[in-house]
Formats: structure tokens, sequence, C-alpha cells
């Protein structure tokens, strides 16, 4: 009897004390419980590309209606989006331009076979030639805007070069070399403000700190460019190495796109190595690691509202961060791929024939979130 009541609390010593940090601070290991169920995943393949295709295609050379976010140094400024951004002035506002441009490169990217191949390849052409960047790179070194964008904008800007980069393609190259002179002044812009930024933004929509340096830290990382990876990791550590208890139940705010405890999260997976970041998962988020660890879908109730339509953005990009998590950590949190389609599935059909008030923007998200499977 003493035996068997040895062994069990061993057992249960082992279970909730898998394994240890560097530091020997103990990481408690998964209950065993079952996570979501009954959510049929969402099928991305050929088909479903070639509806995604249309969203961006639909918007990125439609200059109205538009919120151009543009400062007036005088009357002579006062032009349409088009004359402003030549390359990203359609999508409603520039940062949808960005990532609408983002999206036509992943899907021609991934399925090189899409019906609208040769249309995609066009636009992007003619929108992203040598002349047009020029003008852009001219709009951020004028003196009333040169802080236009910072950081959401930036942040796509990055991820947009980043997909060329990574595209091995003869247009890629083209299309690559024409952004690099905007590229390289955003790279500018946000390692000489890094330094300045004394508080992290911590908001569900544009100005989320965590959400631009996520995606310049993958722009960075990709290319090599270790400047703009050590200022993102210091400022990254600075703000956010000692958090712990990230209160999820003030979550959502009724305009999120982005989950504040979320992005941070999916930032810190990307600058901490593995024995740094389950320690500090353990203190920032303590029930991630359970399996039957769940979060509501965030509902929307009015999808021809603009503000209100960004609760699909919110599920998507808590998708991307769930399949982000479980695919470099599948051992400890693979549950959340159950949890990430949950998310999928309550927005995702929505996309195709929404209003154009989630139109323009959310297929991008939803194409970065199932790529991050």
């Amino acid at each position: 009897m003493k035996l068997k009541f040895c062994l069990h609390f061993l057992i249960t010593v082992v279970l909730l004390f898998g394994c240890k940090d560097k530091t020997g601070e103990a990481i408690p290991s998964p209950p065993v419980k079952e996570a979501t169920k009954d959510v049929v995943p969402i099928e991305m393949g050929l088909a479903q590309a070639n509806k995604l295709a249309s969203l961006p295609l639909d918007c990125v050379q439609k200059e109205y209606p538009n919120k151009t976010g543009h400062t007036l140094g005088s009357a002579e400024d006062l032009a349409g989006p088009q004359s402003l951004h030549p390359a990203f002035y359609g999508c409603f506002d520039w940062h949808s331009a960005v990532h609408g441009h983002w999206s036509m490169v992943r899907l021609l990217r991934t399925y090189p076979d899409l019906e609208q191949a040769a249309r995609l390849q066009t636009v992007l052409r003619v929108n992203l030639s040598k002349e047009n960047i020029a003008q852009e790179v001219a709009y951020f070194e004028s003196p009333h805007n040169k802080n236009f964008e910072r950081t959401y904008g930036w942040g796509w800007l990055l991820k947009l070069t980043e997909e060329l980069h990574t595209w091995d393609d003869p247009l890629a190259r083209e299309l690559e070399q024409n952004l690099q002179p905007l590229t390289d002044i955003i790279v500018d812009k946000l390692i000489t403000y890094l330094p300045k930024l004394q508080y992290a933004v911590r908001v569900g929509t544009h100005s989320n700190t965590a959400f631009a340096l996520a995606f310049a830290w993958d722009y960075a990382e990709t290319v090599g460019h270790e400047a703009l990876m050590q200022s993102i990791r210091d400022r990254a550590l600075y703000f956010y190495k000692k958090d712990k208890g990230c209160p999820l139940g003030w979550e959502p705010s009724g305009a999120d796109f982005l989950s504040p405890c979320f992005e941070e999260l999916d930032l810190m997976r990307r600058i901490l190595p593995q024995e740094e970041f389950m320690p500090w998962v353990v203190q920032f988020m303590p029930t991630l690691h359970q399996t039957d660890f769940d979060i509501p879908v965030a509902r929307v109730g009015d999808r021809e509202d603009g503000q209100l339509v960004h609760l699909d953005g919110l599920n998507f990009s808590r998708a991307w961060v769930f399949h982000g998590l479980a695919k470099v950590y599948p051992n400890r949190f693979g549950h959340l791929t159950s949890l990430a389609e949950k998310h999928l599935a309550y927005s995702f059909p929505n996309l195709v024939g929404d209003s154009y008030e989630g139109g323009h923007w959310l297929g991008s998200f939803a194409i970065y979130a199932l790529g991050e499977r």
C-alpha cells in the first residue's frame, strides 16, 4: 500500500513539475484533458486561394472611400490619396493597401497557378514601380508626416518586403529592389524611434508596440539585419521581460483587432530562447500550458460597422498566435491548434462577400493566420 502511494505521489510530482529552466524553476506540465472539440478546420487550397485573391484585387486600386491620416502643412498639401501615395492609395487606408499587396505576394508565392495570377502580377508591377516608391519615400521624408503610420503600417511594410525577399521569382527581385528605399527609411525610423519609446503601447489597435516589433523582427531575422534585431530585442526585453499575469479577463475591448496579451506573447516567442521563454510564459500566462485552456471567440455585432468588425480581425490575430506557438513548441502548446481553428471558423465564412468595411483588410489577417499553421 505504501509502495502504491509513493508511486502515485511520484507520478503526480512529475506531471506537475515535468521540467525546469536553467534557474531551476519548475515549469508545470499540462494536465491531461481534452481541448476544444468539434471544429472543422478551414481547408486552404487553390480553390480557397482563388477566392481570397479577389479581396486585395478589389481594393488595392480603389481610391475611394479613403481615410488618409494625412497632416496638412499648408494648402499646397491638399491632394487625393493616389497623388499622395501612388503605390498604396487603395483599400481605404495606407496600411491596408500595404498588407493587401502582401496578400497578393503571399498567394502568388504559395499558389502560382491562381486563376488571376497574371492580373495579380500586373497590379504588383504597376503599383510597386520604382517611381511610385520614390514618391512614397518623399512623403515619409516630409516634416509633417515623418511619423506617418507609426508603427502598424511600418510593421506591415517590413512584412511585405520579407515576403518578397523569400519568394524565388524574378518579379519578386524586381519589386523588392523597387521597394528597398522605402524599406530602408522605415528601418531607420524604427531604430531611431525605439530607444525614445519609454513605455510600450499596450492596446488592441494600430499602435500596439508588440505587433509591429514582431513583424519587424521577422524581416530583420530573414534578411540578417543585426542592428534592427538588436534594437528590437533590447526594447522587447525592457518592456516585457518582467511582465506577469497578463489580465486576459480585460480583453477584448469593443474595437480590438489585436490582443495586447497575445501579441506580447507572440513577440517574446520570437525573442527568447526556449530555456528563457518557457519560465517567462508560465509567469505571464499561467494557464496557457493547460490542455483545457480556452478563451471565447470575439463576437461581432455588426459587420457593416468599420469599428465593430475589428473583432473578426481579433479572431484571426489570436489564431495566428496560437498556431505560431503550436508550430514552434508542439509538445507544450499543440493543444492551441484547436482553439486557433475555433477562432478561424467563426470569422472566416464572412470574408468573401463581406461589406467593404471588412473586405478591404480582413483577408490579409486570415491569410496570415492560415499560413501560421
